[in-house]
């Protein structure tokens, strides 16, 4: 999504895999549900980014602060004015260990939304169950974001976007042949297995070559793609960032293989990519976890685009899911009756009734399930004139399975 491109570091990934033991043990302490509060005091809400480090997503929370400042430029929420905190995580678990516990302990957050990070759910998602505080994370990235109960993406996701992205390409593009190679960065093997077999499930397919032998080390994709091409690959699902993405692509294109379509993920759907795709771009197909961005005409990013040109936060993916996550609590906190705690929101999140937005394809839920995502659609976009263009007007939605 928008830049996840930034020098997506491996080491800095590899970090999900020690993360929950290095960091998740801690004491989750009092409640730090801000007794005393009176109804004037601000309501804190917090949210934890990879905002410096190996990989910046900044617009995200800047994105969720310009929804809370027009709130606040509004009157507030009865009254009571929200106290948006952003930390940045620097990319490290340590530092993400830490930022949850000043947020939940001493800030005495009644919630978490808006935020972008490489290993804040990994590293915090237990943490935040013990606390009993909600986060609506505004991208998630890790596979921790999908498998807490603390934790509820509006963003579809790295994992289940690889399997929406395998449903349109073998339902709507009927590609019959099918390919998959996969970065994998950290802990994220057996994500990437389970979205695959879920395509699986859903469409009693199998991949052609399942291939999760890359790492974020791997800068020559030719013996991939050439592999590709000699098994009659039609279709090749390619997870990696923007600029892994790039060099797949011209890789691709050195070595003249044409007709196989090359399907990527909301990471490589940027103005950068697709500008440096060039001619070779002819064969890309984007997934886009929400409205895509890039359609100007939408009637369902009207008051997006106008709110971030007027905070000047870069129009992006990633902005518009800090946009939703925080759009999606707002509306939670203004249904509470009585008092605004973490608790009540918390309660009130649990007994969420789903939040249809036009910028998703399925409506944002949280719920008391031990495990979210809602966010079970996308649109897709490929390159035309140096631009987006949007394939599919109507959402591609993922049947349960």
């Amino acid at each position: 999504m928008g830049k996840i491109s930034k020098g997506l570091a491996a080491g800095a990934i590899a970090l999900l895999t020690v993360s929950a033991a290095a960091c998740g043990s801690g004491d989750a302490g009092s409640s730090g549900d801000a007794k005393g509060a009176t109804s004037t005091d601000p309501i804190v809400v917090g949210a934890i980014s990879s905002l410096s480090g190996p990989a910046a997503f900044p617009e995200a929370s800047q994105a969720a602060k310009a929804v809370f400042d027009r709130v606040n430029a509004e009157g507030g929420v009865n009254g009571r004015k929200i106290s948006y905190v952003s930390v940045d995580d620097k990319g490290d678990p340590s530092t993400a260990a830490q930022a949850s516990r000043d947020l939940i302990q001493n800030k005495n957050a009644v919630a978490l939304a808006g935020g972008a990070s490489l290993l804040d759910c990994q590293v915090n998602g237990a943490f935040y169950a013990q606390s009993g505080i909600s986060s609506i994370s505004g991208t998630g990235i890790d596979p921790g974001c999908f498998t807490s109960p603390a934790i509820s993406p509006v963003n579809t996701g790295p994992f289940l976007g690889t399997t929406v992205t395998l449903y349109h390409a073998s339902e709507v593009l009927k590609i019959d042949k099918l390919c998959g190679f996969f970065v994998i960065l950290g802990g994220t093997s057996e994500a990437y297995k389970g979205a695959v077999e879920q395509w699986s499930k859903i469409t009693g397919k199998q991949l052609l070559i399942n291939d999760r032998s890359l790492s974020g080390n791997t800068t020559d994709y030719t013996p991939y793609i050439l592999r590709a091409r000699d098994a009659g690959c039609k279709g090749v699902v390619f997870n990696g960032t923007e600029p892994m993405s790039v060099g797949w692509v011209n890789a691709a294109k050195a070595q003249g293989v044409t007709g196989i379509k090359w399907l990527v993920l909301t990471s490589t759907y940027t103005d950068a990519a697709v500008k440096a795709f060039g001619d070779a771009g002819k064969d890309v197909v984007a997934l886009s976890e929400f409205e895509p961005y890039s359609d100007t005409t939408s009637e369902a990013t009207k008051d997006w685009r106008a709110l971030m040109t007027q905070n000047k936060v870069p129009l992006t993916s990633f902005a518009e899911g800090g946009y939703l996550a925080a759009t999606n609590l707002v509306t939670v906190l203004k249904g509470i009756k009585g008092d605004i705690t973490r608790e009540s929101v918390t309660a009130a999140l649990k007994a969420l009734t789903p939040i249809e937005s036009g910028m998703v394809g399925t409506p944002y839920a949280f719920g008391p399930d031990q495990a979210h995502s809602s966010n079970r659609a996308a649109k897709f976009v490929q390159p035309d004139n140096g631009s987006w263009k949007v394939m599919t007007p109507d959402w591609i939605r993922l049947p349960n399975a």
